[in-house]
């Protein structure tokens, strides 16, 4: 991407914020508000959001999993039958529409996935099934926080079918899995806790959480590399105080807060039940599904990154085996773009891949400016192309951290990954 043809929404504005998180996300023009609870995503925002969703889908995609889509507008009969219309804590978006028939901005997607495979599913045979979708949610909150409590927010749900309890014990841990896969992938620090299942209903369930400054939960953790123990206020049954030695590794447990990034939950039959979802036996018998449900908050994974992440200067996009979620790998920033810098600027640009790229060809810039704003969008990696690369024919590699490297032209992609 040249930077001439990006509309950038970086702003200067001062004005005080809820969270500092927020401040810094609305300064980089990664999202702007639309009023309480509501935030749209710019060019920037949104190629982070998208590079976060990728991460996501291949790692459902490997264990198994298969993408669909439901729709967010549902009819009453179905969320009527599983017990929770207008009940989903209060939360829930209700209305008529034009023919008088009541409807419903889906808070989550369980009643909505028993409705897409009833009558499809038969036989244990078609079991076990995993389904996933990365869609808008709608929950009339309380906003507050950023992008933690917003009134519409993308999640990525999944949902897990079986013939046998075993079968569900198996897949629960086969995506309480694949989360710490994709959350060691995007470069954030959590936990897992035990946690309650409220209004979802089932057995057990799980919560991802992340330690930060800032957050929406109470939360007492060891800090041990590797080691993802942590309870919080409402975590049930489990009592520790920071200063207490950690059950699992024996190390010194500290308390601080923490941001709710992922959930799975073993919902057994309690959708099934009331729809009569079942299937078919070898021995002639019908039987109950049983069903697991998993999510991870993408918007909420954006915001924690940078709270992790973030400083006065800029976002910080971690780097991992995976590379970065980061909307460009690299920034090419010539001291000035004219004659034979610009075409070496050029020249790079297509060898590193443009869409991975930003190339800094504005004239109306400074060189500080171009530093200024690579920094503040937490680009990883800035080739200079200045006063060196002309004496020496070298570029100047410099990534966020600001640790210098000089590598030849024909090197840059593959020293940044992008060859």
């Amino acid at each position: 991407m040249r930077r001439s043809d990006l509309t950038l929404f970086t702003s200067r504005e001062t004005r005080g914020w809820e969270n500092d998180t927020v401040g810094l996300l609305v300064r980089a023009g990664l999202i702007r508000q639309f009023g309480s609870g509501l935030f749209g995503f710019a060019p920037s925002g949104e190629r982070v959001r998208q590079n976060v969703i990728r991460r996501i889908g291949a790692e459902m995609d490997a264990i198994g999993g298969q993408a669909v889509s439901l729709p967010s507008l549902q009819h009453r009969a179905i969320w009527e039958q599983s017990g929770r219309w207008g009940s989903f804590e209060g939360e829930m978006f209700t209305f008529e529409n034009r023919d008088g028939q009541e409807m419903c901005l889906a808070p989550s997607h369980e009643e909505g996935i028993v409705h897409l495979v009833e009558g499809v599913v038969r036989s244990a045979h078609d079991l076990p099934m995993l389904l996933y979708q990365v869609e808008r949610k709608h929950r009339d909150d309380h906003a507050r926080n950023g992008l933690l409590r917003t009134k519409e927010f993308t999640m990525k749900d999944a949902y897990s079918l079986h013939a046998t309890r075993e079968s569900l014990d198996e897949w629960y841990v086969r995506v309480r899995e694949a989360y710490c896969r994709i959350f060691d992938a995007v470069g954030v620090d959590f936990v897992v806790v035990d946690a309650q299942n409220s209004v979802m209903g089932g057995t057990n369930s799980e919560e991802f959480v992340a330690p930060v400054e800032s957050g929406s939960d109470t939360l007492v953790y060891c800090q041990t590399y590797g080691c993802r123990f942590g309870v919080t206020d409402e975590s049930p049954g489990v009592h520790v105080d920071a200063g207490d030695a950690c059950p699992d590794c024996g190390e010194t447990l500290v308390a601080g807060e923490g941001i709710e990034i992922g959930h799975v939950f073993k919902l057994g039959t309690r959708y099934s039940e009331p729809a009569a979802l079942t299937v078919d036996t070898a021995d002639g018998t019908t039987r109950l599904v049983q069903m697991g449900s998993y999510g991870i908050g993408v918007d909420r994974l954006v915001h924690t990154l940078v709270e992790q992440h973030g400083d006065e200067s800029g976002l910080r996009w971690p780097v991992t085996d995976h590379g970065s979620v980061a909307p460009y790998t690299l920034a090419i920033v010539p001291l000035d773009y004219d004659e034979d810098i610009a075409a070496v600027a050029d020249q790079l640009h297509g060898e590193c891949g443009r869409d991975e790229t930003l190339l800094f060809d504005d004239d109306d810039q400074t060189i500080g400016e171009r530093f200024a704003e690579s920094d503040l969008l937490g680009i990883p990696w800035k080739a200079v192309l200045g006063n060196n690369f002309r004496e020496t024919g070298t570029v100047e590699l410099e990534n966020r951290d600001g640790e210098k490297q000089f590598v030849a032209l024909e090197d840059v992609a593959s020293v940044v990954g992008l060859s």
